[in-house]
């Protein structure tokens, strides 16, 4: 997800990333209240705010300030947000009822309703809205043949009962549901601010308003950077006690640091180099995440790959340790799996990890074996009738600092097998984004943030058909294993904790998409700050957020 807005001076761009050696760790003291606001960097700046469309970490985090859906998290804890108590399905697990707080008001004024809910929910799996995200609502009522264009949009189940009742209604069980309520794109929408604005909503500060801690102001999806001012008609407004927060698009990790440093930021994220010098300075810390990066391998472009020998041979040329510790450093492990691990856990073995107990599989296709993974290659080729050919593959990948590193780094690692050339085309994130959703690549570098600690939520992702499968690799066992887990064993969770197992070993074994590595972001953070509550969803919740008056 993305990220932009408006800092006070446009200056800090342009500061030059002053050499590091010698660097000291302390921040510059500066004479901060607890009325000044609490300034972030950004990797990049957000492309859009409309719930319905958003898809990356950065418009969600803008989107989790300032929005509030049926739940929220706290810290690892659901509880409710516009919703009054966590909801228990009836009839059968079917149908969900959600009672919503009285008289809470969009920052315009206008009252929030359940009916603002059943307007944002037809609206994202309409076909027309072209939401990225309109598959997370199959299972409720009609949502797959609506998005489908099978069925009108007034037909998903799910209805506003009053103007403080929803509920809705599902084809299926579904035992994460709850779990997806606290995800930005279930959030309510205004009907009528989004149909004064049409194509234009969600593309600038003015086109929006908020029902959740923070308004936005000064932002466009050009903006490089923006500011979020305390919305004083939230409903639980006197639990916000920071009123404003400021993000700075800082692409540049060296440049973040000294920023920091400078005490022109609050809190800067750090990669690379910057990351592993300041490990274990006063103000540094590391943040696990349920977030994994992988290639993904255009295999409906690049008829090399679809063999399987191939997409493994790539995938044991690459030695992932070298590139956690010497490239991207920043607290970031190696990955055996496309699954974020240390997120969910047996049913039946709670100390027990989904990605350890589908460790055989991922670490005997991700280990670094270059004589392997030449044997493969070859192999390879001579199965697809190319021996001997020379091949030269595009890696597609943001033009961050660190990431034209880890490009480059790939690049050496892939050209260790014979006859294969990797040149490089680093592109600004929303372009890469873009490009991948329209299948313009060969390989790409792509990052999957957990929307909700469950293995189902990167298992999805990768079936025949779903619209995240930009390489397009497809097994019709994998798609069984994971369809039996959301249809006939939806309400037993041992079985389909068994199915997920089941389509996990089979994508580790083909490599229907290349693990790199799980994320952990570096970071240095002002004494001023506390209280940075960070969720299961990678998303912090500001409500939350204190400073210190000492």
């Amino acid at each position: 997800m993305k990220l932009k807005a408006t800092l006070s001076s446009v200056v800090v761009l342009t500061i030059a990333a002053a050499s590091l050696a010698g660097c000291s760790s302390n921040q510059a003291e500066s004479k901060k209240s607890v009325n000044d606001p609490v300034i972030f960097t950004s990797k990049d700046n957000i492309p859009t705010q409309d719930s319905a469309v958003a898809t990356d970490i950065i418009s969600g985090q803008s989107l989790v300030n300032t929005m509030d859906g049926l739940y929220r998290y706290d810290g690892k804890v659901l509880k409710p947000a516009m919703a009054t108590s966590i909801v228990q399905p009836t009839n059968n697990g079917l149908t969900y009822t959600f009672k919503l707080r009285p008289h809470v008001q969009w920052s315009n004024g206008d009252p929030v309703t359940a009916q603002d809910f059943v307007f944002a929910w037809r609206r994202a799996v309409d076909p027309k809205t072209k939401s990225q995200y309109a598959f997370i609502f199959e299972g409720i009522n009609n949502a797959k043949a609506i998005s489908e264009g099978k069925k009108p949009t007034d037909t998903l189940g799910v209805k506003a009962l009053n103007a403080q009742t929803l509920e809705v209604n599902l084809e299926k069980p579904i035992p994460y549901f709850n779990k997806l309520m606290a995800f930005q794109t279930f959030y309510p929408q205004n009907p009528k601010v989004v149909n004064k604005w049409g194509k234009k909503y969600g593309t600038s500060a003015k086109t929006l308003v908020f029902n959740g801690p923070y308004k936005l102001q000064n932002w466009n999806p050009s903006a490089n950077s923006w500011t979020q001012v305390k919305n004083d008609k939230y409903w639980n407004a006197k639990q916000v006690q920071v009123k404003k927060l400021k993000y700075q698009v800082v692409k540049d990790a060296s440049t973040a640091l000294n920023l920091y440093q400078s005490g022109k930021v609050d809190r800067a994220e750090l990669t690379g180099d910057t990351s592993k010098q300041m490990k274990g300075s006063k103000g540094y810390s590391v943040l696990k995440q349920n977030s994994t990066i992988y290639l993904e391998l255009n295999q409906k472009k690049v008829e090399l790959l679809k063999n399987q020998k191939i997409r493994q041979a790539l995938s044991l040329a690459i030695n992932r340790s070298q590139l956690t510790k010497k490239v991207v450093g920043n607290g970031t492990s190696t990955a055996s799996s496309v699954t974020a691990a240390n997120m969910s856990f047996d049913p039946q073995k709670p100390k027990q990890d989904f990605v350890a107990e589908t460790s055989h599989s991922g670490l005997a296709h991700t280990k670094y074996d270059v004589a392997q993974a030449k044997k493969l290659w070859q192999a390879g080729l001579a199965e697809t009738g190319n021996t001997h050919k020379k091949f030269t593959l595009t890696l597609l990948n943001d033009d961050t600092d660190i990431a034209k590193q880890q490009s480059e780094f790939l690049q050496n690692q892939l050209q260790k097998l014979p006859n294969l050339k990797i040149s490089l085309n680093n592109v600004p994130y929303k372009n890469r984004l873009s490009r991948s959703v329209s299948g313009d690549f060969d390989l790409v570098v792509t990052t999957w943030n957990a929307d909700f600690p469950d293995p189902i939520n990167f298992l999805t992702l990768f079936t025949s058909d779903a619209s995240y499968n930009s390489g397009k690799w497809a097994n019709a066992q994998y798609d069984d294993f994971v369809n039996k887990s959301l249809n006939a064993d939806a309400t037993n969770e041992v079985a389909r904790w068994q199915d997920m197992k089941a389509a996990q070993n089979i994508i580790n074994e083909q490599q229907g998409v290349v693990p790199l590595y799980q994320n952990g972001q570096a970071f240095m953070t002002h004494k001023r700050i506390t209280k940075l509550d960070y969720g299961p969803g990678n998303m912090y919740n500001m409500v939350n957020l204190r400073i210190k008056t000492k």
